[in-house]
């Protein structure tokens, strides 16, 4: 496979800061090598440029940082549309969970043109459903999802073109274990199709694996944003808002490894590394892991 590998070191979605250094502590753990070495070709387009928060002040207290976060994610989509255009696949790390949005619109505005459907799966401790109206921190980092649903600000909404980015029927959340109220009743009001960590600890990795790939086993483009906080903060420890009772390394190993058997993943994006928060780039390190089994690692 021919794979395109895009850092977005940004870390204004949030407001714990750290996560910007994460795309160089993935690389560090020595992603790319390790790509190459399973026989893929792959070319790391290095890093787009973000403003650091001391070059600029918060306007909105609902919305922090919003005009660089528009911007960084506008750029992050046209990146993502060229590296489709030449059949590479899209490895984009991250920086905040805000960076999806960027994301979503480029693969969006693709596939659009060629009249295909995007599903996506999402792994994140927390529902990222919050808008500028119900967000408790006017951290940006809280409302992607919401926002690639046509939901919130319209300046996020807007990101890559005025329409709705995904639907609700095509998204599947796994990890979740921290909602605010108003995350909980827009996903009763979607009927959004969720995997909390109760439903997990039920009924097994291997289930949730074959039902979610089920639900979305009619899209054409099976989108994968990786928040590494859905990992439990004892094999993850530096991420940006860690939260106990998470997953397991081997559940996230198996769901990996099912996409890449399934033959289906169409691009991935791991989000919010922390390497301040880390212990000798653990975290990072895992992420590595994870990609590789979701390219074709296996035991044996």
């Amino acid at each position: 496979m021919r794979i395109s590998i895009l850092g977005m070191p940004m870390d204004l979605g949030q407001g714990r800061r750290g996560v910007d250094m994460g795309p160089s502590a993935i690389r560090i753990a020595g992603l790319a090598e390790k790509l190459k070495s399973l026989g893929h070709l792959v070319n790391d387009e290095g890093d787009i440029l973000i403003k650091a928060p001391e070059q600029q002040r918060v306007r909105d207290e609902k919305l922090k940082y919003l005009n660089e976060i528009v911007r960084g994610c506008n750029l992050l989509s046209t990146r993502i549309e060229r590296i489709m255009s030449v059949k590479s696949f899209p490895l984009i790390l991250g920086g905040d969970h805000s960076i999806a949005i960027g994301t979503l619109a480029g693969i969006c505005n693709f596939n659009r043109r060629q009249n295909k459907t995007i599903g996506l799966i999402w792994f994140d401790a927390h529902g990222d459903l919050n808008t500028n109206e119900t967000t408790p921190s006017g951290n940006i980092h809280g409302m992607p999802l919401a926002a690639c649903l046509g939901i919130g600000s319209k300046y996020l909404t807007s990101i890559g073109g005025e329409f709705t980015k995904i639907h609700p029927k095509n998204v599947v959340l796994i990890g979740i274990r921290e909602l605010d109220e108003g995350e909980k009743k827009l996903i009763r009001k979607l009927g959004l199709t969720i995997y909390t960590m109760e439903d997990i600890d039920r009924e097994g990795m291997s289930v949730v694996v074959k039902k979610s790939l089920r639900k979305l086993k009619h899209v054409d483009h099976l989108h994968v944003s990786f928040d590494l906080d859905s990992l439990d903060p004892q094999v993850a420890p530096g991420v940006g808002t860690p939260v106990k009772g998470g997953l397991d390394y081997r559940e996230v190993h198996s769901f990996m490894e099912a996409l890449f058997d399934s033959g289906r993943l169409s691009s991935l994006e791991v989000v919010e590394a922390n390497p301040i928060l880390d212990i000798k780039n653990q975290t990072a390190e895992l992420a590595v892991d994870l990609i590789l089994s979701a390219f074709g690692k296996k035991i044996i």
